[in-house]
């Protein structure tokens, strides 16, 4: 008797999800993309009912999965309440991940997480899992903690969305917006901000609210909350107020995470503190205080803006493209290369300078196939980023610094930009959404696929030291 066709689909989709997660991650979110792309496209998506031209919609499309938050319209114009819709589901798709819906959806339907759809799940939360093959469950949140790591997810969305939503709307309602229009802009803005989006509906952005410390605060929190990642919220959820209990992954990603904001929010302060184009030069104290952290809080991947980010001191420029290089914690809706990439690259960098064999963290030791995972997680990364810089910066004629801002912002996926995205040509533009997909998933699938891939080898070739440094 043969088989129904839809049990053979399920099947094989179940056997491919498995073998390969990283090619299911690929191919869903590709898949993604398109199905956006074509609903951007509608007439019924746009204010004034026309058909988005296909660029401007696969961008669009790429941005909103991708959570990146770059555009080349102008979103608060150029689309209609049902685009707005779109976006918002496609950002709540894209920052908690395909893999984790898909198992969020499969815990819900059948009630039950096997040992196939754990695997898959748990391939968002540590990309040393995204090809098959035996490895380490010494880390943040192991494979017997997935189905709990996905009720995190979940729930953190949920709830975080939701806390975020009800603090926007009185202020919003304070400002004389509409009733509906102030739920509408408080839910998407909430969204916007723990997703790490930083998309708005309205057409000035939040510049209406720019100077106002209550609502910006909220932001921060919001986008804090996304980008420090799910595995260090599913412990906290346990350990909060127990911080000797806390795993290495969760301490290297609060200590560095914090260093990292406390050190962009003294750079911000000293190098704008005469900029009057931006926070500085008549600005209060007070305001100058709040501009930087704001600033500094959404280089790790938020997108939102208070002012004309081009407005930057060149120096400033170049400080914001680092830290959204750097990005957020890892399985969490920032991107970049993640905090705890960086945090593993100095420790080894320290190890070394002391003459210690090993790289050693808040009493652990990291085994060597980490520090291989995070040079190769850096290494594609800045690849990427200067051969995408190099071929922009040959195609047109804007300044390097706006370029590499542009370029970084896309494989971050932070949304932050100096304006060469909007006005570049289709081509760049096209360059740029490649960007946004590889930045989003392609630097941790690949150098997890030379990290994972273990062969047993019965031989050794002979060992010769070349000279380093």
């Amino acid at each position: 008797m043969r088989a129904n066709p839809f049990e053979q689909l399920r099947v094989w989709v179940g056997d491919f999800m498995t073998r390969s997660p990283s090619r299911f991650a690929l191919t869903v979110f590709s898949t993604l993309i398109l199905v956006f792309t074509a609903l951007f496209s509608l007439p019924a998506a746009t204010a004034a009912g026309h058909r988005t031209h296909l660029v401007d919609a696969f961008f669009t499309a790429v941005s909103t999965i991708c959570v990146t938050g770059l555009s080349t319209v102008d979103m608060g114009t150029h689309w209609s309440p049902l685009g707005h819709a779109f976006i918002l589901i496609g950002t709540q798709i894209g920052g908690i991940g395909v893999l984790t819906m898909a198992s969020i959806l499969g815990l819900v339907i059948t009630r039950r997480l096997g040992l196939r759809q754990k695997l898959v799940a748990a391939s968002d939360s540590n990309p040393l899992r995204v090809h098959s093959g035996p490895i380490s469950e010494s880390q943040a949140v192991r494979l017997s903690d997935t189905r709990g790591l996905l009720v995190t997810v979940a729930t953190s969305m949920l709830v975080i969305e939701g806390a975020t939503a009800v603090l926007l709307l009185p202020r919003l309602l304070l400002s004389g917006m509409h009733a509906g229009e102030a739920v509408w802009q408080s839910v998407f803005l909430a969204a916007m901000a723990f997703t790490n989006t930083g998309f708005t509906v309205s057409a000035d952005g939040i510049q209406a609210f720019a100077a106002d410390p209550y609502l910006l605060i909220v932001l921060m929190i919001a986008t804090v909350l996304g980008a420090i990642g799910f595995p260090v919220i599913y412990s906290l959820r346990h350990t909060l107020l127990r911080p000797r209990r806390w795993s290495l992954h969760v301490k290297l990603t609060l200590s560095a995470f914090v260093l990292l904001w406390v050190g962009g929010w003294i750079v911000y302060i000293v190098l704008e503190w005469d900029n009057t184009a931006s926070f500085g030069g008549d600005t209060d104290f007070g305001q100058r205080l709040l501009q930087a952290a704001f600033l500094s809080t959404m280089t790790r991947s938020g997108g939102f803006a208070t002012f004309d980010t081009s407005q930057l001191e060149e120096s400033s420029i170049l400080v914001t493209s680092m830290l959204m290089f750097v990005g957020g914690g890892s399985a969490s809706t920032a991107g970049g290369i993640k905090v705890t990439t960086l945090a593993i690259l100095f420790l080894a960098a320290v190890a070394e300078a002391r003459g210690r064999a090993g790289i050693e963290a808040f009493g652990k030791f990291i085994p060597s196939d980490v520090l291989r995972l995070a040079v190769s997680v850096t290494l594609w990364g800045a690849t990427l980023v200067a051969v995408t810089t190099t071929v922009l910066l040959w195609m047109t004629d804007d300044p390097v610094h706006y370029i590499l801002f542009d370029v970084i912002s896309a494989f971050a996926t932070c949304g932050l930009s100096t304006g060469f995205t909007a006005d570049a040509p289709e081509s760049a533009q096209t360059i740029l959404a490649i960007v946004m997909f590889l930045g989003r998933i392609g630097t941790a699938t690949f150098a997890a696929a030379l990290a994972a891939r273990q062969h047993v080898r019965l031989f050794k070739q002979p060992e010769e030291r070349p000279i380093v440094g």
